[in-house]
């Protein structure tokens, strides 16, 4: 089922912050990772890592490949950190809300 664009966009974000958190990620590979769960845009992503990145959320490294240039890796800051633990709250807190609605609405009728 196609996901609705703005619940996605909103999503992503978080996405992005947790998996970089478990592990640091290089764009493409990141990209990969989150595709498994959620299909996402190339163009989507970059900028946010950008922005993310440009606010103190994550940092960047270059390592070595041996596939060809170095890659960019990311990695969560203390400020990303906390940042992803206010939206992990935020996001179960909106979760409940919609759910309760539904199913009161669902009751209803």
């Amino acid at each position: 089922m196609e996901m609705n664009i703005q619940f996605k966009k909103g999503a992503l974000e978080l996405c992005v912050l947790v998996m970089i958190d478990s592990k640091d990620q290089y764009g493409y590979e990141l990209a990969q990772n989150i595709s498994k769960h959620i299909q996402i845009a190339e163009g989507t992503l970059y900028p946010m890592l950008r922005r993310l990145t440009k606010e103190e959320y994550l940092t960047t490294y270059f390592t070595p490949s041996k596939e060809g240039p170095s890659r960019k890796y990311y990695s969560l800051t203390q400020k990303g950190r906390i940042y992803k633990n206010e939206l992990i709250k935020e996001w179960n807190a909106f979760t409940i809300a919609v759910n309760q609605l539904i199913e009161e609405e669902m009751d209803r009728g």
